[in-house]
């Protein structure tokens, strides 16, 4: 086997010095809330990938921060924790979605119809289960022949 020269890429790079050919870290992401939001939309927009935060909450917490719509990347430090501290005002995240649940189990628990709906995984809200409702009921099983077997 030849010994041939190693490049300078693969020779060991001393503590805390950065790679060969890459740049500083780069920030991908804006935290709020406990969730990292995008940073190339605006920020009305990027709110809303918090779960409990729609377009109309999202625009309730700018003009309460009195922030501009702008791209989250261009947001300055103070615009940050502005955000940051209207957003901890909701319910949002990990505490919305285990109030939903509680409800859930509180309605199942009492055996009221939306409870025994939400046990037997048919739709809550009076659709029609006739010829809809795949989604809830899963799929399809088809026609059954005299006997109770299947084709």
């Amino acid at each position: 086997m030849l010994d041939a020269p190693r490049s300078s890429r693969f020779q060991p790079q001393p503590r805390g010095a950065a790679p060969v050919g890459r740049r500083g870290l780069q920030v991908v992401a804006l935290r709020v809330g406990g969730v990292e939001i995008p940073n190339q939309k605006r920020v009305e927009t990027a709110l809303t990938y918090i779960y409990g935060i729609g377009p109309t909450t999202s625009k309730k917490i700018l003009s309460s921060a009195d922030v501009d719509n702008k791209r989250t990347k261009d947001l300055e430090e103070e615009e940050i924790r502005l955000i940051r501290d209207e957003v901890d005002k909701y319910k949002i995240e990990g505490e919305l979605r285990r109030q939903v649940d509680a409800s859930i189990k509180e309605l199942i628990e009492i055996q009221c119809y939306r409870g025994r709906r939400h046990q037997m995984r048919l739709p809550v809200r009076g659709q029609n289960t006739r010829c809809n409702a795949r989604t809830r009921k899963g799929k399809n099983k088809g026609p059954v022949k005299p006997g109770g077997k299947k084709r």
